[in-house]
């Protein structure tokens, strides 16, 4: 009894042990570390600092452009997953049909997720204040005669729909596994019973491939909420910081204003906030499941 038990801990420590070492110096000693530091009043460059206890507390929950950029996040975080998650489980219904050539936009869709965010951000800036505005101008499309950048509104849409653009081929593949997991008997048994188009994707599909609604809902909340290299290179928060989503709010606060303390203060504010609502978006969609 004794020797398989140690076995048990040698084949534990062989193979998992490196990665959970790793895993703990990197992740958790500086989450613990992270905490620690908006105890005190560093700014990021000098070699001490002085503890100053829940000052920097007061001064996150006093600091109104945070908690004006987080609820602008929360805005986006609505939109992006919303429409990311509907465009990506239609891709991915109509790409698991069996028609001629699905393979070829398979991968055209899921390209964009490959591509990083700045450079992202970089291309579809070029797009949307010169290809666009060309476009609108020679064919006299309201909609693009002027840089969707340069506004408050626009800008905001246009980082929602870059957003979209990158994500929605990631969520594809977890959509396709999803259906292609759906038994072909219970599908053709549904539609004998009438269950057809519209009506046998809500109440036969979507209740099967829950699973698969709960990673891509976790996935594009997460995603959307730490949100940075695409509105850096996209918007730098413009104009007038009407674009500042609250994970560049909380890079500015630390590194730019040297407020180290408070921006870490800030970040681990936005932390509980995203844990708080991914628990409670998995355990809805989790008991979803069991229903189904």
């Amino acid at each position: 009894m004794k020797s398989s038990k140690i076995k048990n801990v040698v084949s534990f420590l062989v193979f998992a042990g490196p990665a959970v070492t790793v895993f703990f110096l990197v992740i958790i000693l500086a989450f613990i570390n992270g905490i620690q530091l908006t105890f005190t009043d560093w700014n990021g460059l000098s070699d001490t600092y002085q503890y100053i206890g829940f000052r920097n507390y007061a001064d996150a929950f006093a600091d109104t452009a945070f908690w004006t950029s987080l609820l602008r996040t929360f805005q986006y975080v609505v939109c992006v997953v919303v429409f990311t998650n509907i465009i990506a489980f239609l891709i991915a219904y109509f790409l698991t049909r069996g028609y001629k050539g699905q393979g070829f936009f398979r991968v055209a869709f899921f390209t964009p997720n490959l591509i990083g965010g700045v450079i992202l951000g970089i291309v579809w800036k070029f797009v949307f204040s010169e290809v666009f505005v060309q476009l609108g101008r020679k064919y006299e499309i309201g909609i693009f005669q002027s840089n969707w950048l340069s506004s408050p509104d626009t800008a905001f849409l246009a980082l929602v729909v870059v957003a979209v653009w990158q994500l929605a081929g990631y969520l594809m593949l977890i959509y396709m596994a999803g259906i292609i997991s759906v038994p072909k008997d219970v599908l053709e048994a549904a539609k004998l019973d009438g269950a057809v188009g519209f009506r046998g994707i809500r109440h036969i599909v979507l209740p099967l491939i829950m699973p698969s609604i709960t990673i891509a809902t976790f996935m594009s909340v997460k995603t959307a909420f730490m949100a940075y290299d695409v509105n850096l290179s996209l918007t730098n928060g413009g104009p007038f910081q009407s674009t500042e989503l609250v994970a560049m709010r909380v890079y500015n606060k630390a590194f730019q204003a040297e407020q180290y303390g408070v921006g870490q203060t800030e970040a681990l504010i936005l932390f509980v906030i995203v844990a708080v609502i991914s628990i409670i978006q998995v355990s809805i969609t989790k008991k979803r499941e069991v229903e189904a």
